[in-house]
């Protein structure tokens, strides 16, 4: 069975760590890392090098109510930092990498941070965002070799499951990046949840093998299957990134019993005839956004099931829903019952409950007296954003879906301000910020359309200051984000129009953009540069 969730992440893994010192606990392949020799810890050896860092930590002066980002990319050695400086009751932001200056430069004006621990490759891009956000945090390597001391003192106190654990950056509802405030709670409540949830999700204690290529600044990798893994004495085993040509011989070699995918791995892997479906070690994939058309096609051909599952970084697993149990309705985007603690309403615009069987916005709560319990804390110095989400007593997700007459609920549609390219949230509003610094562009909106390997990919449509627009434009302005966006951002689609649908008061109207945005793309009338992005990809 699954041990009983502590008061913070660290205390939890203490406790696994004592009662599966000798199970294997971290695992990363040498190709994952670009080392010789694989990375294996196991749980006893990762206490022991946990307890070296937060010694090094603390003799530096870092602590309760200090914040510090993590670029250490999908390397296991980030799960470590990460449960030192929690043991200390520090706070953690998880960075990606591959971010251009210019994003990483708003991620530093915005989070507070008082030391950034990154591999030395990434100083430069480090320094660089400095500069753009005119603001200085002390870079250290993860060896923390020459860290420099913490400029301020601790906290009193200690750190507590109601305190920051974490803080990711996501798109939120609206709008762009966001500082996502999760406390202890919110993880050790994840790993309960999922260690506990049974069905087809039932693990075996001390001996599952969770495989993910998901990255670690996302929800699904920091908290879902790295705190399942610690609830259930499993082994994580950490990719950098989803590799399709090599997929199954990783998953044979590492021996995964789980693995977590997203919507286009299923899709990629579906396409290479030449990939061997039997032997196969895996119980169950965990996930969501399988195509309808691929899901039960997978299922037949590797042997396991696709479990899709519903939640966002607010939620966490305070309103996790997963379709775990037969009837799973497989191919027809469902996505399961809500579960018993969890309030979900499909409502209208002005949030009144809709019928069944009526496509609406999905929102949630918790039951009982505290509607927020285990959700995230808040929007970091956006009072007025978690008000907005919170409207009315229910989160309001930004997701259209509807609910059957027996409470399944099927994912329909979007409707905020988002697209899901392969897993990652792109805010328009960010896109569109960098595409108006271009300056052939007079005024633009960004949408998603559906792709049959992404789910769905960008699309800009571009207003131009004078002229017509052409190939050759839409590569440079497309080549323009490139330069400025992590490369998934950028438009993979360009459609030059004569006006864009605005409001009386000039504000976008989404809906009747993305109604022409759609059209234009299904009749041909876009440009298509996603080989641009192709060449620069890390996932998908």
């Amino acid at each position: 069975m699954a041990i009983e969730a502590k008061d913070s992440i660290y205390s939890t893994f203490a406790a696994a760590a004592a009662r599966w010192g000798d199970r294997p606990f971290l695992h990363a392949p040498a190709d994952a890392i670009g080392t010789p020799e694989a990375f294996d810890r196991d749980f006893g050896d990762a206490a022991e090098e946990v307890e070296a860092l937060r010694r090094r930590y603390e003799i530096l002066g870092y602590g309760f109510g200090h914040r510090i980002g993590l670029a250490l990319d999908n390397h296991p050695q980030f799960f470590l930092h990460l449960l030192a400086l929690n043991a200390l009751g520090a706070s953690v932001v998880p960075i990606n990498s591959a971010m251009r200056a210019e994003e990483l430069a708003a991620i530093l004006g915005m989070a507070d941070l008082d030391l950034v621990v990154s591999w030395p490759k990434h100083f430069g891009g480090f320094g660089t965002a400095q500069g753009i956000a005119l603001c200085f945090v002390p870079l250290a390597p993860a060896s923390l070799d020459g860290c420099p001391a913490a400029s301020r003192p601790v906290r009193d106190g200690r750190a507590g499951a109601d305190d920051e654990a974490a803080m990711l950056f996501t798109s939120g509802t609206t709008g762009r990046p966001k500082g996502c405030v999760l406390s202890n709670a919110y993880f050790t409540w994840i790993g309960d949840f999922y260690a506990n949830l049974g069905g087809y999700c039932a693990f075996r204690e001390g001996e599952d093998r969770i495989l993910t290529p998901l990255p670690v600044n996302h929800m699904n990798a920091i908290a879902c299957s790295f705190m399942a893994a610690i609830m259930t004495g499993s082994c994580l085993i950490q990719l950098d990134r989803f590799h399709a040509s090599r997929w199954w011989r990783t998953v044979r070699e590492t021996r995964a019993s789980v693995i977590h995918y997203l919507g286009v791995m299923p899709a990629i892997l579906l396409q290479r005839a030449e990939d061997e479906a039997s032997g196969l070690p895996v119980r169950f994939g965990f996930g969501a956004g399988v195509d309808p058309r691929h899901h039960a096609a997978f299922e037949t051909r590797f042997g396991f099931p696709l479990i899709e599952a519903w939640a966002m970084t607010e939620t966490g697993a305070a309103a996790w829903i997963t379709a775990n149990r037969e009837p799973r309705h497989v191919g027809t985007r469902c996505f399961g019952k809500a579960p018993a603690h969890l309030e979900a309403r499909v409502a209208d615009d002005k949030g009144n409950a809709l019928a069944d069987g009526e496509a609406g916005e999905l929102l949630v709560r918790a039951r009982g007296d505290d509607p927020r319990l285990h959700f995230f804390t808040a929007y970091y110095k956006d009072a007025a954003a978690t008000d907005e989400a919170w409207a009315g007593g229910w989160f309001h997700t930004g997701d259209v879906v509807r609910r059957d007459d027996e409470g399944n609920f099927y994912f329909v549609d979007r409707n905020k301000n988002i697209v899901r390219r392969s897993g990652e949230n792109i805010a328009a509003v960010e896109v569109e910020g960098v595409l108006m610094q271009h300056p052939a562009v007079a005024a633009c909106a960004v949408l998603p359309v559906e792709d049959e390997l992404r789910g769905e990919e960008v699309m800009a449509l571009v207003l131009l200051a004078e002229g017509a627009g052409d190939a050759t434009l839409a590569a440079d302005i497309v080549n323009h984000c490139l330069d400025r966006l992590a490369y998934f951002k950028a438009p993979g689609y360009v459609a030059f129009v004569d006006q864009l649908p605005t409001t009386a008061s000039q504000k976008l109207q989404r809906g009747e953009i993305r109604t022409l945005g759609r059209a234009l793309h299904a009749t041909g009338n876009a440009h298509d540069l996603r080989t641009r992005k192709r060449g620069l990809r890390a996932v998908g």
